[in-house]
């Protein structure tokens, strides 16, 4: 089965290591210092992400209270989908690689609604989804 392909946006603090994982998969990836200013603001870095389409890739615990509270039911966010990474920053990268085949599948049920929202966490020892 051909994985689908879906675009990423890593938020300032996400290792490029972590973007390479998402390019070895053969999706695209929108790094932090090509679309945004260091220092950025959470809802404008949520924004630039809803705005290319992509799937938001954070370590900031801030983005998931942003990604729930704005995401659901509020028309600013309703579209962001968000990849947190809650594991350590030296694991963030073979983290990702390992989750990887859950994110595509996630990705590839959310692409097939009308809400097209994705919420992944990935822990040292755990990865939760929420629909």
């Amino acid at each position: 089965m051909i994985a689908p392909k879906l675009r990423v946006f890593l938020d300032e603090g996400v290792p490029v290591s972590v973007g390479h994982a998402f390019e070895t998969a053969r999706h695209g990836v929108i790094y932090f210092h090509e679309a945004a200013t260091k220092g950025s603001p959470d809802p404008l870095v949520a924004a630039v992400a809803q705005a290319n389409d992509a799937v938001l890739v954070a370590l900031d615990g801030d983005m998931r209270a942003i990604a729930r509270q704005r995401g659901v039911g509020k028309r600013r966010f309703r579209r962001l989908s968000l990849i947190k990474l809650s594991c350590r920053e030296s694991r963030a990268a073979p983290r990702a690689a390992e989750a990887m085949s859950l994110i595509e599948h996630e990705w590839r049920l959310a692409r097939n609604t009308d809400d097209r929202r994705i919420f992944i966490e990935i822990g040292d020892g755990f990865i939760r989804t929420s629909r």
